[in-house]
C-alpha cells in the first residue's frame, strides 16, 4: 500500500485540497521526491514519464515552503509551452486553496504581455513561465528574481534548445543559493550537460518506473501500410472507434493541415493544433476538446504538451516519432487516472525495423495490430460518403425551379429505391470491386 500523503509530511491545508479533488494514493515520483524536497537543500533530478503526477511532485512541496508573509517570487516554474504552464498554474491554484494569501502568476508567450506585467506589480510568490516570455520579462524589468530560492524546469528534454541560450540569462537574476529542481521523461546527452553546468554537484537523481498511475494501462499497437493506403486506414481506425475521443499526432505543421482538412471533408469531429495558429485558437480548439465538442485532435508534439485530458481512449502516431522521449510524451497523453488506451503507430514497411529499439529502449512491447482488407476500406469509404452526404447543409441559393425540376426526376422512386441508385452510381464511379470476400475484423 502506497504511503498517504500525510506521511509525506505534506500539510493539513494541502491535504484537505487533495482530498476534495480526490487525489488519495501518491504516486512513485511523490513518494520519493516530496520528502526529499521538504527536509533536504539538495538539487534534484526528477526521472518520470509523462502523467505520472510530476506536477504534484515538485508543487506540493514548493506551496508548503512558500513563505506568504513575504511579498517577493520565490519559485520560479519554467515549462515549454503556455499550454503546460497553464495546466500547471491550474493545479498550483487547486491544490493551494486553502493556504490563505498565497499569489500564483502565469507568465507565458503566446499572449499579450502587458497584463502580465500588470498582474506582476502585486505581490506574487510563484511565477509559471516559458522561458522566453520570461526573459522579456526580466528585460522589461517587470519581475525580479533576487529572492527567488526555487527555479524548476519541468519537461526540460522538450526545452534543450531554448535552455541552452536562456539559462544563463536567467540563472543570473537568481540569488546565488537557489535550489534546481529539474525534470525529464529521460535523460539524453543535452540534458546531462545541462545538469553538469547548471545544477550542484551533488545533485540528487530521482527515477520513477514506467509502471506508474498513467502508463500501465496503454497498449502499444502498431500497424504496416503502404503509403497510398494510409489514409484510408486511418479512416477506417477512427470510424472504429466514433464517439470516442484520441489524438493524433503528425511530425510537421503542414502534415497536421492536411490531415486535418482530409478528415473535415469526411465529416469527423477533429480540430488541428500546432504553433503557427495564434493563442487565441489554440485556446479554443483546446477548450472544444475538453468538453467534448470535438473528438478528435491531430496535433504536433510541441503544441499537444499540457494536454491533460482523461478520456483520451486512442492515441495514433501518423508519423513515426523522431526520438524515444517523444514516444513517451505522445503515448502518455492515453492512459490517464488509471484508465486504459491504446497508443497506435503507424508505420511503413521500412519502419518496422525500429520498432525493437524503441521496445528495448523505453522498456515496452508492441503488439502487430490487424489491418483492415481492401474490401473493408471500401466498405468504409462508401459509409464516410453516405456521412457527407447525410451532414451536408442544403444550399438555400439554388432556384427552385431547379430543385422542383430534379423532384421530378426522382419522384416516382421510393426512399429505398434512391439509395440503391445512389450506392450503384458511388460503386460505379469509384470502380469498387463488390464482390463479395472474407473481412477481416479489426483487434481490439
Amino acid at each position: 500500500m502506497s504511503k498517504q500523503f500525510s506521511a509525506l509530511g505534506v500539510s493539513a491545508p494541502i491535504l484537505k485540497a487533495l482530498g476534495e479533488l480526490s487525489i488519495v494514493e501518491p504516486t512513485e515520483i511523490q513518494q520519493k521526491t516530496i520528502p526529499l524536497l521538504l527536509a533536504e537543500k539538495h538539487d534534484v533530478v526528477g526521472l518520470a514519464k509523462t502523467g505520472t503526477g510530476k506536477t504534484a511532485a515538485f508543487g506540493l512541496p514548493l506551496l508548503q515552503l512558500i513563505d506568504t508573509e513575504s511579498p517577493v517570487v520565490q519559485a520560479v516554474i519554467l515549462v515549454p509551452t503556455r499550454e503546460l504552464g497553464h495546466q500547471i498554474f491550474k493545479n498550483l491554484e487547486d491544490f493551494s486553496k486553502h493556504i490563505p494569501n498565497i499569489s500564483i502568476a502565469a507568465t507565458c508567450g503566446g499572449i499579450p504581455i502587458k497584463p502580465q506585467i500588470e498582474r506582476l506589480t502585486k505581490p506574487t510568490h510563484i511565477v509559471v513561465a516559458t522561458p522566453g516570455r520570461l526573459i522579456d520579462l526580466i528585460q522589461r524589468k517587470a519581475v525580479d528574481l533576487k529572492e527567488t530560492q526555487f527555479l524548476v524546469l519541468d519537461e526540460a528534454d522538450e526545452m534543450v534548445s531554448i535552455l541552452k541560450e536562456s539559462l544563463d540569462e536567467i540563472v543570473a537574476e537568481l540569488p546565488k543559493k537557489h535550489r534546481t529542481l529539474l525534470f525529464s521523461a529521460t535523460l539524453p546527452g543535452t540534458i546531462k550537460q545541462l545538469i553538469q553546468n547548471y545544477l550542484n554537484k551533488n545533485v540528487v537523481q530521482i527515477s520513477a518506473s514506467m509502471e506508474t498511475t498513467g502508463n500501465q494501462g496503454i497498449d502499444h499497437q502498431f500497424i504496416v501500410v503502404d503509403p497510398i493506403e494510409k489514409l484510408d486506414v486511418l479512416m477506417h481506425f477512427l470510424n472504429s472507434r466514433e464517439g470516442e475521443r484520441g489524438i493524433i499526432f503528425c511530425k510537421t505543421k503542414a502534415a497536421v493541415n492536411k490531415l486535418a482538412k482530409n478528415l473535415a471533408i469526411n465529416r469527423f469531429s477533429s480540430g488541428a493544433l500546432h504553433g503557427s495558429l495564434s493563442q487565441g485558437i489554440r485556446d479554443r480548439i483546446m477548450e472544444q476538446f475538453r468538453e467534448g465538442h470535438i473528438n478528435i485532435l491531430i496535433a504536433t508534439d510541441l503544441a499537444a504538451r499540457g494536454i491533460d485530458v482523461k478520456e483520451i481512449s486512442y492515441v495514433v502516431n501518423y508519423h513515426l516519432p523522431d526520438t524515444y522521449e517523444n514516444y513517451v510524451h505522445r503515448s502518455g497523453r492515453t492512459a490517464r487516472a488509471g484508465a486504459k488506451g491504446l497508443s497506435l503507430t503507424v508505420l511503413q514497411e521500412e519502419e518496422v525495423i525500429e520498432i525493437p529499439d524503441f521496445e528495448r529502449e523505453l522498456g515496452i512491447k508492441f503488439t502487430k495490430f490487424e489491418k483492415p482488407s481492401a474490401l473493408s476500406i471500401e466498405e468504409n469509404n462508401t459509409l464516410l460518403w453516405a456521412k457527407q452526404i447525410f451532414k451536408t447543409k442544403p444550399n438555400h441559393d439554388i432556384s427552385a425551379d431547379l430543385k422542383t425540376n430534379v423532384k421530378t426526376v426522382f419522384h416516382h422512386l421510393t426512399k429505398d429505391e434512391l439509395i440503391e441508385k445512389l450506392l450503384a452510381n458511388y460503386v460505379l464511379q469509384n470502380k469498387i470491386d463488390v464482390v463479395e470476400k472474407p473481412v477481416k475484423k479489426f483487434k481490439k
